[in-house]
């Protein structure tokens, strides 16, 4: 999204130096469209400048280390069945390979349909932030229950359950960001969660190999150990957290009164009226998202997205092709998401910097079509592990951008880009339900990655036809009033189109 030409001063926050920084277009002189709050109308670019600097910090030093921590358990708990078919959870329940796949898919059961309620509830409510520490609480509770489980069909009950507590998180947590960070900012958050979640991933694959050692301790099995170490934890990240979680920019107790009206009016600066001041309806804004075009094609490619995500669900056996033990295989599952974490922060650091999306999902699908072709073709250690290296963060990175896309594209009115949020995230996830079903007939895959080189293809077709669309939107939106009203029926609003409003990053 840019500004009117005659907002060209830039505030270039101190915080550019570290990981989280601001980087936002923003005027000394009022404007009419959206009018400065009294309480800084006074203060120069200076003054703003320290203003943002200090309250930017605040918050990512709040939001982004209890978003982040939650998110690796939320991932840890979610993941953790994976890990136990390497310590003989099969065995023990008396499990088919079909069987497993349908315990590692059933969870979506209850993920999946739950997202967008969840979604369009939180933007009714006033504390988003106790809302989704006291999910946690709750999943954490029924992942530690998985430990009791003593049948295959209890174990399919328990993850049914545990996808639904599960889906308040995500989709709440890309939504919650969204309404504190502005574009310029919001890249780096997003590339920070799914950091968090590679660490997670790593941190998982440790952790596994920590319990495998706690394997027949007072008579209990290492994969029941596993569930309920990461339960416990999660429990009790939940409650201290729901504690100090801040709420929405207009009421965070986090922020000063002053950081509180700079929060809310810099975001209306970029798209329009926030949640502060939008009139739109919870059903208004879902029904504006079900007959969007474009969310559906977001839809279409995070399904794409989603399909190649799945080697997540199945790493430690796809690892296990390698021939280690089971403590080595654990890992040895680490290091790609360590290189993941890693590439995220270079993707975020340049589309933040460059505005720009579109080139860094197809960078990393030419990538993944290497890595699966590789799976596909040889035997060779070294060159399939190098595949494994590449394959997560191949496979992730052109969701952060969708994830970006969404929330900068489809950024007003806020219960609109909510429900666009949980559709992308809960209706492209349905892909994690039948991919679970290709990983068969090791070493090679060859449905699965067969499969995922075909999503690489669709995605890449699929997100080309949305750039040469929003780009004639742009012609639109730059053109005479009767262009504007034509781009205007895509979806834009009427204040966006007069604060100079574009479709960035394609």
């Amino acid at each position: 999204m840019a500004l009117n030409e005659k907002e060209t001063t830039r505030i270039n926050s101190a915080a550019d130096e570290d990981f989280m920084k601001p980087d936002i277009e923003h005027s000394s002189v009022d404007d009419p469209v959206v009018p400065k709050p009294d309480s800084i109308r006074g203060l120069s670019d200076h003054e703003l400048q320290k203003l943002e600097t200090r309250m930017v910090r605040k918050m990512d030093l709040v939001i982004m280390p209890i978003m982040g921590i939650l998110y690796i358990l939320n991932y840890v708990d979610r993941s953790a069945l994976a890990a136990t078919k390497v310590y003989g959870i099969m065995e023990d329940l008396g499990m088919s390979t079909t069987d497993f796949a349908t315990a590692i898919s059933i969870l979506f059961v209850g993920y999946l349909p739950f997202q967008i309620p969840s979604n369009l509830i939180m933007t009714k409510i006033t504390r988003p932030g106790l809302y989704i520490c006291s999910a946690a609480t709750v999943w954490g509770a029924v992942s530690a229950a998985t430990s009791s489980v003593q049948t295959y069909n209890s174990l399919l009950v328990i993850r049914v359950f545990l996808g639904v507590t599960e889906a308040v998180f995500f989709p709440g947590v890309i939504y919650f960001l969204s309404a504190w960070y502005t574009k310029n900012e919001l890249g780096k958050r997003l590339a920070a969660l799914f950091m968090f979640q590679m660490l997670g991933s790593a941190f998982g694959g440790f952790v596994a190999a920590a319990c495998l050692t706690l394997d027949g301790r007072y008579g209990i099995a290492g994969w029941r150990w596993l569930f309920i170490v990461e339960g416990v934890v999660t429990v009790g990240c939940g409650i201290i957290f729901a504690m100090i979680m801040p709420e929405y920019p207009h009421n965070a107790r986090l922020l000063k009164p002053i950081e509180r009206d700079y929060a809310v009016w810099r975001l209306e600066m970029e798209a329009g009226a926030g949640e502060a001041h939008e009139d739109t309806t919870t059903f208004g804004g879902f029904k504006l998202a079900i007959l969007d075009p474009k969310i559906w094609t977001m839809v279409w490619c995070m399904g794409m997205g989603q399909a190649m995500g799945s080697v997540v669900n199945f790493f430690p056996s796809i690892v296990q092709t390698l021939g280690y033990d089971k403590t080595n295989t654990m890992l040895l599952t680490a290091p790609p998401y360590i290189l993941a974490a890693i590439v995220f922060y270079g993707q975020s650091y340049i589309s933040d910097r460059k505005n720009t999306m579109y080139p860094i999902i197809v960078g990393c699908l030419g990538v993944a079509v290497v890595a699966y072709i590789i799976a596909l073709t040889t035997l060779n250690t070294g060159a399939r592990y190098f595949a494994m290296m590449i394959m997560p963060s191949a496979a992730s990175g052109p969701q952060i951008m969708l994830y970006k896309t969404m929330n900068i594209h489809m950024a007003r009115p806020y219960p609109k880009r909510a429900a666009g949020v949980a559709m992308l995230n809960a209706i492209g996830g349905l892909s994690n339900v039948w991919t679970a079903y290709l990983y068969y007939d090791a070493p090679h895959f060859y449905a699965a990655f067969g499969c995922l080189l075909g999503c690489a293809v669709s995605f890449f077709i699929t997100i080309t036809v949305y750039l040469i669309y929003v780009r004639r939107m742009n012609k639109l939106l730059a053109g005479t009033p009767e262009d504007q009203r034509r781009a205007m029926k895509s979806g834009v609003t009427q204040q966006q189109v007069d604060l100079g409003w574009r479709y960035v990053g394609y």
